[in-house]
């Protein structure tokens, strides 16, 4: 096709774009809105496994004090013996919020505390057993009142979002909230409720991707490329992580937590727990496909910019060229980000010394392999499928309408 005649196609090419996302999205939503969980109660309450009446209030530390109290399973020494008796630190504090505000109480550190960590004046958080069936009221430790310090450092991120990446910064993180509102009020609720845990995660991680990509980098047909490449992607990592925790048998129950999770879920507690680990492959794909997927459109716009003459070939080879590179150094991110997330278990594995075959096939790390690999598998397909996809949009549009206006950034 000859240049004078791209243009035209431009129209072509929106047409196409908007005639594949628009049903994609609009079922996305309709499936939200049929499995969207009904009922407000959490539902520990409901099954009465929440004492509704214990009250989270703050107080502030007065004083220490170190007392001989029974040992718990937490001393076990390194010998597999338990003491009789150990130290136990006592935490004087006066409450500082709620009805019994101003009251001085005692409470139990726990076993990894010392008076070192809670000097006079630290805010703590406590829990408040009201007086009930002749038991009188009780206090106990709950944890440090970290409120301050991490709003503080939310704060400082924002401004340094804002200072560094202008009204595009503060939109992604506008978009980010939405994200963890649908995860908090859809997904979470969805997978307790017992809902189809694919439906779930393709449905919420498409409406995220929308939300996210459009409002951080605004509507454009580089944008629409990069977000149809995005959703591609995600549907091969629900497909493949569904396919590996089929293969490898994964329950998605590897840890006490777990178990406890699925006890107090009854019923749903099998299914819900696989259905974690299907939403948590397709959620811990998102950012990184977002990233390689907007990459990927970005290069080949900015190819098209440089040589207005190029073909779609050409196009494609050039932007594979930049996804190669990027293919390598975001394995080594998803690699690295699992293996510093699961470092404690990674230390306590080689504190007991057991095999590395046996290791790296076991529950809770053939999970995390299951989750790499799906994910990465996903990342690397998407970025070819994308790159072409671009290719040919770019090809669509006149080269001087690709170049930004003055004091406009690129999309990455």
């Amino acid at each position: 096709m000859s240049e004078n005649r791209r243009p035209r196609d431009r129209p072509r090419a929106t047409r196409a774009l908007a005639l594949i996302l628009g049903p994609l999205l609009l079922a996305a939503v309709v499936a939200m809105v049929l499995t969207w969980p009904q009922g407000s109660d959490p539902v520990g309450q409901r099954a009465g496994l929440v004492d509704v009446d214990v009250e989270h209030v703050t107080a502030q530390v007065t004083g220490t004090r170190t007392e001989q109290c029974e040992s718990t399973i937490e001393d076990r020494l390194p010998d597999g013996t338990q003491p009789d008796r150990v130290e136990c630190l006592r935490v004087l504090a006066t409450v500082t919020s709620g009805a019994q505000a101003g009251t001085d109480i005692e409470v139990w550190a726990t076993s990894t505390i010392t008076a070192g960590d809670v000097p006079d004046g630290t805010r703590i958080v406590v829990q408040h057993y009201p007086a009930a069936d002749g038991a009188p009221e009780a206090w106990a430790w709950s944890d440090f009142a970290r409120g301050v310090p991490l709003a503080t450092l939310a704060l400082a991120f924002v401004l340094i979002t804002a200072l560094v990446a202008g009204w595009r910064g503060l939109r992604a993180i506008a978009g980010l909230v939405i994200a963890f509102v649908v995860l908090w009020q859809y997904v979470l609720p969805g997978l307790i409720a017992g809902e189809d845990a694919v439906v779930l995660a393709l449905s919420a991680s498409a409406v995220i991707m929308a939300i996210v990509l459009y409002l951080a980098h605004g509507f454009s047909l580089r944008t629409s490329t990069a977000l149809l490449g995005t959703l591609t992607g995600l549907v091969l990592v629900g497909a493949l992580g569904a396919l590996g925790a089929h293969a490898a048998h994964l329950s998605g129950a590897t840890s006490e937590e777990d178990f406890r999770l699925a006890a107090l879920l009854g019923d749903n507690g099998a299914s819900a727990l696989r259905g974690v680990f299907l939403c948590g492959v397709v959620l811990a794909g998102l950012g990184v496909l977002n990233d390689v997927t907007i990459t990927q459109a970005s290069a080949v716009w900015e190819l098209r910019t440089a040589d207005p003459g190029a073909s779609w070939r050409g196009l494609f080879t050039g932007g594979m060229r930049i996804g190669r590179d990027h293919i390598a150094s975001t394995i080594y991110t998803i690699a690295f980000a699992y293996a510093g997330a699961s470092l404690p278990v990674l230390l306590l594995l080689q504190i007991y010394g057991l095999p590395l075959a046996q290791t790296l096939t076991g529950g809770e790390f053939a999970q995390e392999i299951v989750r790499t690999l799906a994910g990465a598998m996903g990342l690397i397909l998407a970025i070819p499928f994308t790159t072409a996809i671009a290719a040919r949009v770019a090809l669509a549009q006149p080269a001087d309408s690709l170049r930004p206006a003055a004091g406009h950034s690129h999309a990455h």
